[in-house]
């Protein structure tokens, strides 16, 4: 038998991370590089291109990026006939575009909702249609799906995202339904409150010392008693993108410090 850590190699592998440009994307395609594989990624603008193209490379990585929107079939397609040509036929996808928009439902226009059920859900299905036909012919393929606590829970003012999270939930187990007899795993990772610079003012101290009000929220519903970082999700995600993964189907990864699994404590 191999020796067990063989498994974990994506040696040779290549990868494509969508909206990869930074935050959990980049540490994802970070992982992946450090772990052998070749890494594509996508980003809408060249302004977003060039910012992670440096990081990329001052991180001693060779990525290869592509500007596409994913929620535009012909510009998919091109993009994976692209990748295709010059790194190989894609073994690894990680469907991580996504945007988030917190509105309270009444306030929200059908056209606000439309936009993150585009990017957060259609997307997903229509760069994973891109690349099954070639994970078909090779025999083999991993398909991960960035899903979120918002696939289990609701909660004020992202109805939109919670549905299209909830909708990338099944997406991901009908994949598994449809293409596991191909050699084709397709799984999620939900992670919990990550710590990003996006998230970073929920995060500051406030004027008198004391934790920003959300910040106490999330900490005190969180066993592990802290938000998680975009390195929590890096070992999970080599999981799902490798052979020690092959009989992992149609499952949700919640890298959530335990929230799902917690009550909370008894108000004092």
């Amino acid at each position: 038998m191999a020796n067990i850590l063989d498994q974990f190699s994506l040696k040779g592998k290549v990868a494509l991370v969508t909206g990869a440009a930074y935050g959990i994307g980049y540490a994802i395609a970070k992982a992946y590089a450090e772990a052998g594989a070749k890494i594509a990624f996508n980003c809408r603008s060249q302004k977003h291109m060039d910012k992670a193209l440096a990081a990329y490379q001052e991180d001693g990585i060779e990525a290869h990026g592509y500007i596409c929107d994913v929620t535009k079939e012909d510009e998919v397609q091109k993009m994976v006939a692209d990748i295709e040509k010059e790194l190989g036929t894609i073994d690894i996808l990680v469907n991580n575009a996504g945007i988030i928009k917190r509105i309270p439902m009444l306030e929200m226009k059908a056209e606000e909702f439309r936009q993150v059920v585009d990017i957060d859900l259609n997307a997903p299905f229509i760069v994973s249609k891109a690349v099954i036909p070639g994970m078909k012919k090779k025999g083999h393929g991993k398909i991960i799906n960035i899903c979120s606590m918002m696939s289990e829970l609701g909660r004020e003012t992202v109805s939109a995202y919670a549905a299209a999270k909830g909708g990338l939930k099944m997406l991901t187990r009908n994949i598994c339904s449809e293409f596991g007899e191909y050699n084709i795993q397709c799984n999620g990772i939900g992670p919990g409150y990550i710590a990003t610079p996006q998230t970073a003012p929920l995060r500051e101290r406030q004027p008198d010392g004391s934790r920003h009000p959300f910040d106490s929220f999330i900490v005190s519903k969180t066993p592990a008693a802290r938000w998680g970082t975009t390195e929590d999700l890096m070992g999970p995600a080599v999981f799902l993108a490798s052979d020690a993964s092959d009989f992992v189907n149609g499952h949700i990864l919640y890298v959530d410090g335990g929230i799902l699994a917690y009550i909370g404590k008894q108000p004092q």
